[in-house]
């Protein structure tokens, strides 16, 4: 039987031949962890390579990402659809092992990592996931959900800001199943980080309420394993074991610098380390001993099966639980989905509130949440604000793991990426809530939601400089538009009640990708609609107000200013200008639809068209055209009450009526 060193080094060898050949990427954290991920992985970890959707494995994440190569040397060893050539094929295109691992490219990979930091989040939602299932479905005698969250950083991670956002947060909530390895090598790409991170890393997080098992001989097999023994021991505490190692250990001249973190070793040094590691091997090459040493399949397969023989008599024991488990995994909605949908357009059309849209998102919340179980809400420190909560929701907390709303404190950044974790988790409809302008500082969360199309739910308030007094800090203006560059996210700003329900309906429906709602802090008008506009509210676009003839005037807008759209039209078809008003909640949604139902609400004929939204203007151009005009903000906002900031922004009908007019007299002497 090879020894733990001999099969570590099977991670060293796989990993420098593939970053050669590849003539990129990072050799230096897999050659220095390798002989943690040895110990994990064959004496530790749970989990089957026939099936990487097994709901009760452990879930490893590899928040240092640029270190792939050994997640997929790993994978490939213990038997996941990963070959050899796979591997030889390392950062090519269309390989399933690409520069940094892709939740939805390779089996096995659990997350999408690279932006440091995120990797580490992404486990403290998947503890999250672990303890709220538990909580909600395990039963005495039947642990369906018992599982660790394992997760590799390294100094990059603990130096980014999330890091503190997400850990202080695990300690607070006593994630006992959490287990990070800390990659103590003291080397990030500009060198030794002396002199840039100096932090007592073990006192830091002992600070958060972690357990901390400090000083681990990251090179030393039993060390490795005791650490791991002791950290499976602690129930309460996440635990982070600090492991001191050497990058790129077994390169001869490269080990312990930086020269070994980014870049191939090149072939001398690969053939010395081949010599240091006593590895005589081709590249690629595995021998048969050290392969089966490896390989986890029977092993895996023999495990999840006695998992299933449980969860077998526990589905003939609660069939409803059962039932309700794979409904939720499966991402399905509840059989009377759609009566709770039009039962709620029923209310709001026959109450017609005048309300704030953050407001009519809190009636789709206390309507839908009791029914749909698998949502779990929170936000950065808003909830008053952002009013994501509903009747009579437990809080989750430390002592009630079954509670469906998590208070995140302000960390918007953090929020976002535990987001995702619970959604790749499974069986969870995570959604959070902040004011819009600070979803810059979770972007590139919202990005990576989109990037791995989970199914994610951000909800923004106080939408635009209609929010008020709070001034231009708090006032978006780029945002919308930046938002709905992103591919893959859904961006609504609803107008009223009902766009707000449709709007809910669209984003849980949505299982392929992250949603954004943008909601007014201030009252908006409701709006009459016929029963084929309510349905075209789907289609992202619709025909609000229309006239009775071909239109000399297309006005289309979002949000709080489609009541001043209404206005406008009003004012202009008295001075005999025939008006159609489009309604436009969700940009993407629209131009998703076939060219004749955009045709039907956009007619080319019809030159003049203007857009309204309080917000930056590049995005509306390819909708009005060149003759046509936008009315929005390329500048920031003020302090002052809402009216005084919108008047003073030209959002006014007189302003528009002459912005219009200009554009009428243009287009009847072009």
């Amino acid at each position: 039987m090879p020894s733990h060193r001999e099969l570590a080094n099977a991670i060293r060898a796989l990993s420098m031949d593939a970053v050669e050949r590849a003539k990129s990427g990072h050799p230096g954290m897999p050659m220095g962890m390798a002989d943690i991920a040895e110990v994990l992985w064959n004496d530790f970890l749970h989990h089957n390579p026939a099936d990487p959707n097994w709901l009760n494995r452990d879930r490893f994440l590899l928040s240092n990402g640029h270190g792939s190569m050994l997640l997929y040397a790993v994978l490939h060893l213990t038997g996941y659809a990963i070959s050899r050539d796979d591997l030889r094929h390392f950062r090519q295109l269309h390989a399933n092992t690409p520069g940094h691992p892709e939740n939805i490219e390779t089996p096995g990979v659990e997350t999408t990592t690279g932006p440091l930091g995120q990797g580490l989040a992404n486990a403290v939602g998947m503890a999250i996931a672990e303890t709220h299932m538990a909580a909600q479905f395990n039963r005495p005698d039947f642990p369906i959900i018992d599982h660790h969250t394992y997760a590799f950083v390294g100094d990059g991670c603990l130096m980014e800001g999330i890091s503190h956002e997400v850990c202080s947060l695990a300690g607070t909530l006593k994630l006992g199943k959490l287990i990070v390895f800390y990659d103590d090598n003291q080397i990030s790409i500009d060198g030794d980080v002396q002199g840039w991170f100096t932090d007592n890393t073990p006192q830091r997080f002992a600070s958060y309420g972690w357990h901390v098992i400090a000083d681990v001989d990251g090179h030393n097999s039993d060390a490795i394993h005791q650490a791991i023994v002791a950290a499976q021991a602690e129930k309460n505490r996440p635990t982070l074991i600090c492991c001191k190692t050497v990058i790129g250990w077994g390169a001869p001249t490269r080990a312990g610098s930086a020269k070994a973190h980014g870049e191939a070793l090149g072939e001398a040094e690969i053939a010395g380390a081949r010599a240091q590691l006593n590895w005589p091997y081709a590249a690629f090459e595995i021998p048969s001993d050290i392969a089966a040493g490896w390989d986890a399949r029977s092993k895996g397969a023999a495990r999840q099966q006695q998992w299933q023989d449980t969860f077998t008599r526990y589905t003939a024991a609660f069939p409803q639980l059962a039932a309700e488990l794979q409904r939720r995994r499966a991402r399905t909605l509840p059989n009377n989905w759609l009566e709770l949908v039009n039962a709620l357009l029923t209310d709001t059309q026959q109450k017609q509130e005048n309300i704030a849209t953050r407001k009519a998102s809190q009636l789709c919340l206390n309507h839908f949440a009791p029914h749909l179980p698998e949502m779990l809400g929170g936000s950065a420190d808003l909830t008053g604000s952002n009013l994501t909560n509903w009747q009579d929701v437990g809080i989750f907390s430390a002592d009630n793991h079954a509670g469906q709303y998590l208070y995140y404190g302000v960390r918007e950044f953090g929020m976002s990426a535990i987001m995702n974790g619970l959604a790749l988790y499974g069986g969870i409809l995570p959604f959070g809530g902040t004011f819009l302008v600070f979803s810059d500082y979770a972007r590139n969360a919202v990005r990576l939601s989109a990037l791995m199309r989970e199914r994610v739910i951000f909800v923004y308030t106080h939408d635009s400089i209609g929010l008020g007094e709070d001034g231009p800090t708090h006032q978006p203006v780029e945002h919308l538009p930046s938002l709905r560059l992103i591919p893959g996210l859904s961006v609504w700003r609803p107008c009223d009640t009902v766009e707000t329900v449709i709007a809910w309906q669209m984003a849980i429906e949505r299982i392929n990708g992250p949603t954004c709602l943008a909601l007014s802090r201030q009252n908006l008008a409701y709006q009459s609609r016929t029963a084929t506009q309510i349905e075209n509210i789907r289609r992202g676009g619709y025909i609000l107000k229309d006239c009775s003839d071909t239109p000399d005037v297309i006005i289309m807008a979002t949000g709080s200013e489609i009541t001043l759209a209404l206005d406008t039209a009003a004012e202009l078809t008295q001075d005999g200008l025939h008006v159609r008003v489009v309604s436009m909640p969700s940009v993407d949604v629209f131009l998703a639809q076939d060219a004749a139902y955009q045709a039907s609400v956009l007619p080319k004929k019809v030159k003049v068209r203007v857009a309204i939204e309080a917000a930056a203007t590049d995005g509306w151009y390819r909708f009005v055209g060149s003759e046509g005009c936008v009315i929005g903000l390329d500048q920031f906002g003020l302090s002052a009450p809402a009216k005084d900031v919108f008047c003073a922004y030209g959002f006014t009908v007189e302003n528009i009526v002459a912005r219009i007019n200009i554009c009428v007299t243009q287009e009847k002497t072009s």
